[in-house]
């Protein structure tokens, strides 16, 4: 008998991550890491489960949103889903009275994100492989027909990316092989958030390099003598052979370009949006001595012009320009392609449309040879952008030799199949094969942080907050 989808929950969740300063920066001062949570349910014992991530207040409104997203995969057979899921992803966002409410950002793409991020799980999980590996086994074929392409056929055709996959079958197995062995590559944000002070930065900055960090990436653009002084610190920290965890070797591919430093380790900076077009390049400028691989989101993430004029004005310096995480559609980055506009990509697992839309943006970069570092300062980001990081290398550019994932290092305890590093800072790949796409919260979670309800929330009504360890 045919799978359907029977039913499903939403969820609001919120963890009081400001209360700590993690997540802090310029733009985001107060931030409660949040998430809007679906779980699908089916007809038998299979279920997904996708999420997307936010920051506290509003939550609620895109848990509203995704109630009447998934409406759209409610009776649905669930291989007829699976058999095509660019023509399912299509079907999603094809309700034309929600679409106009978009389309296709804001509020209800991002609920589309969760619903796709739940069906790509479920995908994974029927077929008892972690999602990067389901997507790495397909054929060529079957990636083309699970990918986004409508808006960006100018650019890339479905037979163009065809052809990109299949000139890369040949190494995959070898690539598999590979970032079994030694892992994927990683950055860290944690040491870096705006609201820590200078001895909680400098310890967490050598905690980072004990545990095999080379990138290390800080926030700015609050006060300019804060972010020197802070930035300088760092430097003095990562670029002093001292502090060098023990027997590092450095592959100096997988530096080159970034400015790094004489011990190899790269600095790079995120102002999360705080300055118009000239005053990004005026302050970057007075910040090159300390030298940062990149400047992410300078400027308006929908700027494209504007990222272009801050690129060429800071390559003199070595400074690149990276963005991508409220880049809210794949024709957003189709343009900061087409433009020049950046350096490094930061595709977003929730604020676009799911794995489906970011499949294309992808291969679009790959084609322009732009390399893919994920945004995952967020949570369960590192979860889902593992996936993603894995797919891109072992599929679409063949490379993770210059690539990072950014790492965060809170809230991964909420998940029943957390992301884990090994001592060299890189990722572990995901063998568990009914992980899924690492999606799946533990009920505990639920009740202690779910809104308004769970046990920490209602605590903070009554006038009297539990003490919690995030």
């Amino acid at each position: 008998m045919a799978v359907t989808i029977t039913g499903f929950e939403v969820k609001d969740i919120r963890f009081p991550t400001s209360l700590t300063g993690a997540g802090t920066d310029a733009m985001n001062v107060d931030c409660d890491y949040s998430a809007a949570y679906v779980a699908l349910h089916t007809s038998s014992s299979l279920s997904g489960y996708g999420m997307t991530f936010t920051i506290g207040r509003g939550t609620e409104v895109v848990c509203q949103a995704i109630e009447l997203v998934v409406q759209r995969v409610l009776g649905k057979e669930v291989e007829e889903l699976f058999a095509d899921m660019g023509k399912t992803w299509t079907m999603l966002i094809g309700d034309s009275q929600l679409r106009w409410i978009g389309p296709e950002k804001g509020v209800i793409h991002i609920a589309t994100a969760a619903v796709d991020n739940a069906l790509w799980d479920m995908y994974a999980r029927s077929r008892h492989k972690p999602l990067w590996k389901l997507v790495a086994d397909f054929t060529p074929e079957e990636f083309v027909r699970s990918t986004a392409f409508r808006y960006i056929t100018d650019v890339l055709t479905p037979e163009e990316a065809l052809q990109m996959l299949k000139s890369k079958e040949a190494g995959k197995k070898d690539r598999e092989k590979l970032v079994r062995d030694i892992g994927y590559p990683a950055y860290i944000t944690s040491a870096g958030w705006l609201m820590y002070d200078d001895e909680q930065v400098a310890r967490l900055t050598k905690e980072a390099i004990g545990r095999g960090f080379n990138h290390f990436k800080m926030k700015v653009g609050a006060d300019f003598s804060n972010d020197l002084r802070r930035a300088k610190l760092i430097r003095s920290i990562i670029d002093d052979p001292a502090n060098l965890a023990p027997g590092k070797q450095i592959d100096p591919a997988s530096i080159a370009g970034k400015n790094a430093g004489p011990t190899g380790s790269v600095l790079m900076m995120d102002a999360n949006q705080v300055w118009d077009v000239q005053e990004a390049i005026d302050y970057v400028t007075k910040l090159a001595e300390t030298k940062p691989w990149f400047i992410e989101e300078p400027t308006a993430p929908d700027d494209i012009l504007g990222h272009a004029a801050i690129r060429r004005t800071l390559k003199p310096l070595g400074i690149g320009v990276a963005t991508g995480e409220h880049a809210h559609n794949r024709m957003v980055f189709k343009q900061l392609l087409q433009a020049e506009a950046i350096d490094v990509c930061q595709i977003d697992s929730c604020r676009l449309a799911g794995v489906t839309e970011i499949l294309g943006v992808l291969l679009m970069a790959a084609k322009f040879g732009i390399i893919v570092c994920p945004h995952a300062g967020g949570v369960g980001l590192c979860e889902h952008a593992l996936h993603l990081s894995l797919i891109d290398y072992l599929c679409v550019s063949g490379t993770m030799e210059r690539n990072v994932l950014e790492y965060a290092d809170h809230l991964h305890q909420h998940f029943i199949n957390p992301v884990t590093l090994n001592s060299n800072g890189r990722y572990n790949v995901p063998n568990d094969p009914e992980a899924g796409y690492s999606t799946h919260m533990k009920d505990a979670s639920f009740e202690e942080f779910g809104f308004p309800n769970g046990a920490y929330w209602r605590s903070v009504a009554e006038g009297n907050p539990k003490e919690v360890e995030l």
